[in-house]
């Protein structure tokens, strides 16, 4: 019997290695025959029908073998069994792929119990068809040899057998595990495998569609790092286990032939695809563009290529769409083509038509009649080509360094020392960090090769000496440890991003493109045909390869915490370093801590003193940024797909989401991309906006923040300002009310010195002195309404009033005949004086108070500091600066001014839904009708309030009473402003406590009465003023609710064509234990969960009309872009020049009117109704009936007509 077991073993080794078609195919039929000829007669050939006849016998007896001894052990009847004899295979035909010889046995059975096997015999032979196609599947699949790309001290087994149970027969069967031979596959049919294995049924659950994306990021990083046969090999382990080969997609093998294209393996791609038929699979779009890659890199027979291109198009894949395929590089597309004109040498690669957005909102926009003159920038192409090659070279180095600002003397040799040593501790410790990678990574190889799924691939996918490096900038910063360790994994992952298209050839490519981009946007060049920045770069080239998705959630917070453990192990500080009483063995540089925030326990890693004794004497002079925190040095990309714009190499989302969320990402790839162009090209615009810091107002503020800074300013004091705890020391019988106070003295101290050190350390300064002399770009993006932000975080116009006042146009333009006026209007407006005023009053209150103007502007730290008591200092100083410099030149028409002008919206939101439902009590109070003087809406709020609590006041109510006196706009303006955006009343009662609470002649006693009695009194003055503004939230509420219900998240296209989704689902966690701590990672926006109806109804009114202000913003962009201005804009608040300041003003009225012209509501209900109540009337349930009554009630418009607003002054001012 162990011969029989031997022979069994070596059969199946044999299999999995050897060829596996039969000899007698010719070689004309080609290596695609099989593949793709119709399906053919299940019989197998004379040789295979033999070979199966042989194996049929082998398990059989194994079989029978076992069931005589089972019998024996009964002691039933008596039974003899002749000895079988089973012929020895030589190791040559064990190789060469021969046949078993037949088996010949004889058995005599007798007895009763012959009768009961003689039916198990018969059972067995119904199930032997089964089993032989199942052995003959196995058999017929390429097995590479593979071995881990790791490091070569790395202890690594080789692990080139399939199957645990092939590997335990490895040192019995080595002569059978050598390289299979050439093998010809024309014996595989079309048809997939009927095995008895079964797909799990209905919809995969969120751990199962978990497991799929881990996977397929396994596959991808496993390419990304060139070891396709680990991908292999994990693939063939997976594709035959019973229970996990469901798991397989067939991106995945699509992935793994991508691979062997790249490499041109041709045997081992086609087993691939054998595989992917086998599970059921028909070839796509990439099957084909792996195959075909293959083929021009192999230099293919014509023959094979010509069947291949027939069967692609039986299949129904156009061969034009494989070249626009974004997943391919340039030399990927070039191979196909080697392919391609091999087989039909006419074939040409067509010109794609450029498609054209037809919405009627933007048919303007892209029309080529009238007149166009597109804004250029004012540097000439040497200048920008220089300044592209230095964005580039920070992009691939990924960080930045960037200089102090902090008073710095000359070092003493206390600091030289401390220098010395940080750096030889560096030093230590980058090769301590090197020695536990490796460690890690043999590790992980070792389980990885066992066929299980790790971390492996994913370590491997950045150069370990930038993993080291990486791991050291966060020393200088350790948050909460759940975001350390996100941070490090997406810092991987966009690295990982930078050395793919590094590696792929992609650099020089863009470089190319990019020059040629350039000459739409310098100052010195023509083009044949003016047009706008997508458009060009759509001219120039394909698209680029698309990034890969983000690595799953799971995959992410593993990674990172791996890092971060190698981190806290690795980095220790010498004994002599650390405090007196430690002892002699080396100390940890971070320790890991715990802290309550509320209820719940949050991990800290803290630096050990000693470190930041020793970080604070070297006074390094550089702190590092990451290359995406900054701003662009050159013109970002221009905005071409959903994946596809924003900085060089680092990866950026067109829409932001919350990390984890691939929801927006998978809805934006689905949709037409002509839908975009709207959305992209504004985006674009913006970004293409150069900027430059204001220097005379950074030199005032480094001098403020070198004095001790100035928190009335927004100027943050060093720590050494902060108040300090008590020293006194409590008696031993002090009460425990005097220990609580005490307590909380010593904590507020200290967390008001934690917040000063970060705000210090993280001041905007820093970032703007380290651009001063530079001009510099604004990537921006947009979050899941439409609404757009720049893409650095630290240092944009959407930041504080210091921020802002950095800030200033890179190209100036002259005042012409009305900028000043608008510089002094736009003056007053900063100090938030004159807000109720006409344009005519501020712009002579400007002049009245000229003298101080100027005096800000020549002395703004030893006058009169006229300018500090403005709302906005910071932005009304520069103001100041700008004027003084205009009315003090020759021709101050001529005065080149920087300076932004803002135009701000009158409660935009109310202004949007005054507009939807044609309201004109409301439309006159947001100053949609033109009037001598602004409509301040919240002071028409308060004075109804004031009706309201005087009749309450008669009929003797208390709180009426107690109000007298105190209701004003300052009351009442954070709850009206935010009633738009879906304020409860639960939160606008507490934004009204506030505001009672810094009333200090208030009675406080009433603080909590008083609130909820003025949220309510707040409320029903809105539904007087504004009554179909309440219509249709209420609408829109109730509609939401009713969809969240049925189980749907709400959904809607805005006008402009942007595809929109809310996010909140039901709270899903992901818990990851082990290690330093366990991770409890909390998300609301897994699609797979259901809605969270509370945030999907109250959330639905706002974002709605967040992306109605959101088209307005980016029709009025295009218009003005294509008028020649510079146009930025924060949400609804839009700059330009002075110069230019009536021309937008103009634009932005024009396309108000255009927007709130389309049926925005009717055509909202249209799509709800087909989207969630498609079904006919009769069929649907009592739920969808009542939604689609909903749906179909839309709300009634009044009689105000839009055209007014063009004359409406105030609408932005």
């Amino acid at each position: 019997m162990a011969a029989l077991r031997w022979g069994r073993g070596a059969a199946d080794l044999s299999r999995a290695l050897r060829s596996s078609g039969p000899p007698c195919n010719t070689a004309k039929e080609g290596i695609l025959g099989g593949l793709w000829s119709p399906r053919r007669n299940s019989s197998a050939s004379p040789c295979e029908q033999e070979r199966r006849k042989d194996w049929g016998h082998v398990e059989l007896l194994e079989v029978l073998e076992a069931r005589v001894r089972q019998l024996q052990a009964e002691s039933v009847s008596e039974v003899t069994v002749k000895r079988v004899e089973v012929a020895q295979v030589s190791a040559d035909s064990g190789r060469a792929g021969g046949t078993l010889p037949p088996v010949k046995a004889k058995l005599r059975i007798s007895g009763a119990w012959g009768r009961k096997l003689d039916q198990d015999q018969q059972m067995l032979q119904k199930q032997q068809k089964l089993l032989q196609e199942k052995l003959q599947a196995k058999g017929q699949f390429l097995v590479p040899e593979f071995k881990l790309r790791a490091m070569a001290e790395l202890p690594l087994s080789e692990p080139q057998l399939v199957s645990e149970q092939l590997a335990s027969e490895k040192g019995r069967t080595e002569r059978l595990a050598e390289k299979p031979e050439e093998w010809d596959p024309f014996q595989l049919s079309v048809a997939p495998l009927n095995l008895s294995w079964s797909k799990p049924q209905g919809p995969l659950n969120l751990e199962q569609q978990a497991r799929q994306q881990r996977f397929q990021a396994f596959f991808e990083c496993c390419l990304a790092t060139e070891q396709v046969t680990l991908a292999h090999h994990m693939l063939v382990r997976k594709h035959f286990s019973k229970s996990k080969h469901w798991w397989i997609t067939q991106a995945m093998y699509n992935t793994v032939m991508l691979g062997w294209a790249r490499e041109g393996s041709y045997k081992e791609l086609l087993s691939v695809l054998r595989m992917m038929k086998y599970n059921g699979f028909t070839p796509d779009l990439l099957s084909y563009a792996s195959i075909l890659q293959c083929m021009g890199r192999v230099d293919q027979d014509v023959t094979i290529i010509q069947r291949c291109l027939e069967q692609m198009a039986q299949d129904g894949v156009q061969l034009e769409q494989l070249f626009y395929e974004e997943t391919l590089s340039n030399e990927e597309r070039a191979a196909m083509l080697r392919a391609v004109l091999k087989a039909k040498p006419d074939f040409r690669l067509p010109q794609p038509s450029p498609q054209v957005n037809t919405s009627p909102l933007l048919r303007e926009v892209y029309s080529k009649d009238g007149p166009v003159s597109y804004p250029r920038l004012h540097l000439p192409l040497k200048t920008l080509q220089a300044m592209f090659q230095q964005q580039l070279s920070v992009e691939l180095a990924s960080i930045v360094h960037v200089e102090s600002v902090e008073k710095t003397l000359s070092p003493t040799q206390e600091t030289l020392e401390a220098r010395k040593t940080l750096a030889a501790l560096h030093t230590t410790w980058e090769s301590e960090l090197h020695s536990q990678l490796q460690k890690a990574k043999a590790h992980l190889a070792k389980v990885t090769s066992y066929g299980h799924p790790t971390l492996y691939p994913f370590l491997c996918t950045v150069p370990e000496d930038e993993l080291v490096q990486m791991l050291l900038q966060f020393l200088h910063t350790m948050p909460a440890f759940v975001y350390v360790v996100h941070r490090l994994a997406m810092q991987t992952f966009q690295r990982h991003i930078v050395q793919q298209r590094r590696c792929r050839g992609q650099l020089l490519a863009l470089e190319q493109r990019y020059m040629q981009y350039l000459q739409l946007l310098a100052s010195d060049t023509q083009v044949a045909e003016p047009c706008l920045p997508r458009q060009h770069w759509e001219t120039l080239g394909p698209p680029e390869p698309a990034p890969p998705q983000v690595w799953p959630l799971m995959e992410l917070l593993s990674l990172g915490k791996l890092l971060l453990e190698i981190l806290v192990q690795s980095v220790q500080l010498p004994p002599s370093l650390a405090l007196p009483q430690s002892s002699s063995q080396p100390v940890p540089v971070l320790y890991h801590v715990y802290t309550f925030r509320g209820i719940r326990q949050i991990g800290f890693l803290r630096p050990h003193p000693a470190f930041i004794q020793l970080l604070d004497d070297a006074a390094e002079p550089l702190m590092i940024f990451e290359a995406t925190d900054m701003p662009m040095l050159c013109p970002p990309l221009p905005w071409a797909s959903s994946q596809s714009g924003g900085f060089l190499l680092s990866p950026t989302k067109l829409m932001r989401s919350v990390d984890g969320s691939l929801q927006h990402q998978n809805l934006l790839d689905s949709w037409p991309p002509t839908e975009l162009h709207g959305a992209l090209d504004t985006l674009t615009q913006l970004g293409n906006c150069a900027w430059r810091v204001n220097g005379r107002v950074l030199d005032l503020v480094l001098e403020i923040f070198r004095n001790k800074g100035c928190a009335r300013l927004g100027v943050p004091p060093p720590a050494s300002e902060a108040p300090r705890p008590p020293l006194e020391d409590l008696p031993p019988n002090a009460s425990p009310h005097r220990k609580a106070e005490l307590r909380q003295e010593v904590a507020s101290c200290l967390k008001i010195a934690r917040e000063m050190h970060g705000l210090r350390r993280e001041a905007l300064y820093r970032l703007a002195q380290h651009l001063r002399h530079q001009v510099f770009w604004l990537p921006h993006n947009m979050d899941f309404r439409g609404r757009s932000y720049p893409c650095p975080p630290h240092f944009n116009h959407l930041g504080s009033d210091l921020a802002r006042a950095l800030l200033e146009f890179a190209e100036g333009r002259p005042l012409g005949p009305h900028g000043l006026d608008w510089l002094k209007i736009h003056l007053i407006n900063l100090t938030g004086v004159k807000k109720r005023e006409s344009l005519r009053v501020r712009l002579a209150f400007a002049n009245t108070v000229m003298d101080d103007i100027l005096d800000s502007a020549d002395q703004p730290m030893t006058g009169r500091k006229w300018w500090m008591e403005a709302e906005d200092p910071w932005q009304t100083l520069a103001c100041c600066m700008e004027v003084a410099g205009a009315v003090r030149s020759p021709d101050p028409a001529a005065y080149v001014s920087h300076l932004p002008i803002h135009q701000d919206g009158s409660c935009n939101g109310l202004q949007h839904y005054a507009a939807l439902g044609r309201d004109s009590v409301g439309a006159a109070s947001v100053n949609l009708m033109a009037s001598d003087k602004p409509q301040d809406v919240y002071s028409g709020v308060a004075a109804q309030v004031e009706v309201f609590r005087t009749q309450d006041a008669k009929q003797g109510l208390k709180v009426a009473q107690v109000l007298e006196g105190f209701i004003s706009r300052k009351v009442v303006k954070q709850t009206v402003m935010t009633v738009v955006y879906g304020v409860t009343l639960y939160g606008g009662r507490l934004q009204i406590e506030k505001r009672l609470r810094e009333l200090s002649d208030f009675p406080q006693v009433f603080v909590w009465e008083a609130s909820r009695y003025l949220v309510r009194l707040v409320f029903k003055s809105l539904q007087e003023i504004f009554s179909s503004t309440r219509t249709i939230q209420h609408w829109l509420t109730e509609s939401a609710r009713l969809i969240a219900q049925a189980g749907s998240a709400v959904e809607w296209v805005t006008p402009l064509g942007i595809p929109i989704i809310q996010p909140y689902h039901r709270e899903s966690k992901l818990v990851l234990r082990g290690g330093l701590q366990s991770i409890t990672w909390n998300s609301s926006v897994d699609p797979t969960r259901k809605p969270n109806t509370m945030k999907q109804k109250n959330g639905f009114p706002p974002n709605f009309i967040h992306s109605l202000d959101s088209c307005h913003m980016m029709l009025t962009a295009l218009h003005c872009y294509r008028k020649g201005l510079t146009f930025v804009s924060v949400h609804d608040c839009f700059w330009t020049h002075a110069c230019d300041v009536p021309i937008m003003n103009q634009v932005c009225r024009e396309q108000f009117i255009r927007l709130h012209s389309q049926p925005i509501l009717e055509d909202l209900s249209a799509f709800l109704v087909r989207r969630f109540c498609s079904a006919d009337r009769a069929e649907l349930g009592t739920d969808t009936r009542q939604l689609l009554e909903t749906l179909l009630s839309v709300p009634q418009k009044g009689d105000f007509d839009l055209q007014q607003v063009k004359s409406s002054t105030y609408f932005f001012s």
